[in-house]
């Protein structure tokens, strides 16, 4: 598992920020810090800094300089906002994964995001958590696939203020680009046609 989530951080969002000159990085979530020493590894090539938050005391993951570490919920506004700078090249969201709790977070820090920032959000597909499938998890197949759709809901009313794009390797993850200064848009709810009796007609019209 650890090298699939490496091979989906390396090709999905490493290969953004490699060559960012200065840059400064928000991580929510550290656990044995595979991202962390990567976000280093490019903090030291480029003369950045990694800022990274946590419930549990992570603080043993490396004592690099670039690294500061916030043991806190990421939801301790008041707190984080104290520790960190005001702006972000990039954000990854990769802590408590709950629907609610990650469009809260997406919110929040979205303001902190610099134009032609990225914003991640691990844990997004949940086909490897459906039933019978190599992961086989109620939960986490639920939770990922509520988050898939929240932040397509997200799109939905910000079409203009951020580009989404998403991988399906493993757990999957979205990443999602800055447009402009603007303020997101609450999400909307997407109305799908796919129990329509036009849709009903369509599928009887093609057998």
């Amino acid at each position: 598992m650890s090298d699939e989530y490496s091979k989906k951080l390396d090709d999905f969002m490493f290969s953004d920020l490699a060559n960012i000159k200065n840059p400064k990085f928000l991580e929510f979530g550290v656990r044995e810090g595979i991202s962390t020493k990567r976000f280093i590894e490019i903090c030291d090539k480029n003369n950045g800094k990694i800022y990274s938050v946590d419930i549990d005391d992570c603080s043993k993951v490396s004592n690099n300089d670039k690294w500061k570490f916030i043991q806190s919920r990421d939801d301790n506004f008041e707190y984080i906002h104290k520790n960190i700078p005001e702006k972000f090249d990039a954000i990854l969201i990769d802590s408590f994964h709950n629907a609610k709790h990650v469009k809260k977070i997406i919110y929040h820090y979205y303001e902190n995001l610099k134009i032609g920032g990225y914003m991640f959000v691990d844990d997004v597909c949940w086909i490897p958590y459906s039933k019978n499938n190599y992961r086989n998890h109620f939960n986490s197949e639920i939770n990922n696939r509520e988050t898939f759709e929240m932040i397509n809901e997200i799109i939905i009313s910000n079409q203009k203020n951020i580009n989404v794009f998403f991988s399906f390797v493993g757990s999957g993850m979205a990443k999602i680009i800055k447009n402009n200064d603007e303020t997101l848009e609450e999400s909307k709810k997407i109305f799908s046609r796919t129990h329509s009796i036009k849709n009903y007609v369509r599928k009887l019209l093609s057998k």
